[in-house]
């Protein structure tokens, strides 16, 4: 064989294993979401997409690179824990996980996998993490308030519904969250004059009873502090507010979207777009443990005009001109 040609042939072998590499797929990976609700909520939809979207921006497509395994668990809580330890069990590299409905019982699937949180209330309070700065264990993710904030709601029914002088706090009593909302809220009522009175969410007959008992006095309105109590039952809640005739600040958009009357919160369709950085950084490498919780970076004032005026309630402009969305 001549030099030339076995330098030639040398050459081309040397090659062909590179671009054969070269042409060989990228490894696939796994994400696994837990998500408290029904494949045909359009709330939950949207969260999706926006997982999705945030994640293809990152380089992540289905098919080429990744794979994702979506469980609709409904509100249920053993089919939330059926979800869960099945999920577990199939070993994703990383797990999205909807609130503490959903963390909680993934982290008792799970000490080792990866957990990445778009919306939770007191992640701190509830056990998921040590610190906000430094998680320490397999979970991370995204506040759904910063306490700071449940001081807003008090203003809010304030001023859209001038008239209220005494505010129930609906709380859910078995979350850190709640208790702390209330706190907060409770400091800044003297200087609106305003009196605050909590009452635990639990059976919806029990709290029917206690709403009722509050609404038997004039001049009150209701504040709904954050947990995934009230969105389980929010139809309830908005008619009990209508029923009553008390105008009610909620935390999530979802409230005046079915009939609430105001609500301040997050965007939490925003969040999830947030989230994907967290599962991208985490499929490069990174660890739950160092990525620090993060609080909303916007939030979003929805009033809902067609409520406002079955409660005789008129909307001064400057309120109006705050909000990011009205409907009418």
């Amino acid at each position: 064989m001549k030099r030339r040609e076995f330098v030639t042939l040398l050459s081309g072998a040397a090659a062909w294993p590179l671009a054969a590499r070269a042409q060989q797929p990228e490894r696939m990976r796994r994400i696994g979401v837990l998500l408290p609700a029904t494949s045909d909520d359009p709330l939950f939809q949207a969260r999706v997409g926006a997982l999705l979207q945030g994640l293809g921006q990152l380089g992540w497509s289905i098919g080429r690179n990744m794979r994702i395994d979506i469980r609709w668990a409904t509100s249920s809580a053993g089919d939330i824990r059926r979800h869960a330890a099945e999920l577990a069990a199939i070993a994703p590299d990383v797990i999205l996980a909807h609130g503490s409905s959903t963390v909680r019982p993934m982290l008792e699937a799970t000490r080792t996998l990866p957990i990445v949180f778009p919306v939770a209330s007191d992640p701190v309070g509830a056990g998921f993490v040590n610190s906000l700065a430094r998680p320490g264990g397999n979970v991370t993710g995204f506040m759904s308030n910063d306490f700071s904030i449940s001081g807003k709601w008090i203003e809010l029914l304030q001023r859209i519904a001038p008239d209220v002088k005494r505010a129930a706090v609906l709380r859910d009593a078995t979350q850190g969250s709640g208790i702390s909302q209330f706190a907060v809220i409770q400091a800044v009522a003297p200087s609106l004059r305003m009196d605050v009175t909590a009452i635990n969410m639990g059976e919806p007959d029990e709290l029917e009873r206690a709403v009722a008992d509050f609404a038997r006095n004039p001049h009150g309105g209701l504040i709904i502090t954050s947990s995934g109590w009230p969105i389980r039952h929010r139809n309830f809640i908005i008619a009990m507010a209508a029923r009553h005739q008390l105008p009610a600040v909620y935390f999530e958009r979802l409230f005046p979207d079915d009939g609430g009357l105001i609500s301040f919160g997050p965007n939490e369709v925003e969040q999830y777009r947030q989230a994907a950085a967290y599962v991208d950084r985490i499929l490069r490498g990174e660890n739950p443990a160092d990525l620090p919780v993060q609080a909303p970076i916007k939030y979003e004032l929805v009033i809902n005009l067609k409520t406002a005026k079955a409660l005789g309630l008129t909307v001064s402009p400057s309120v109006l001109a705050l909000a990011d969305e009205v409907i009418e």
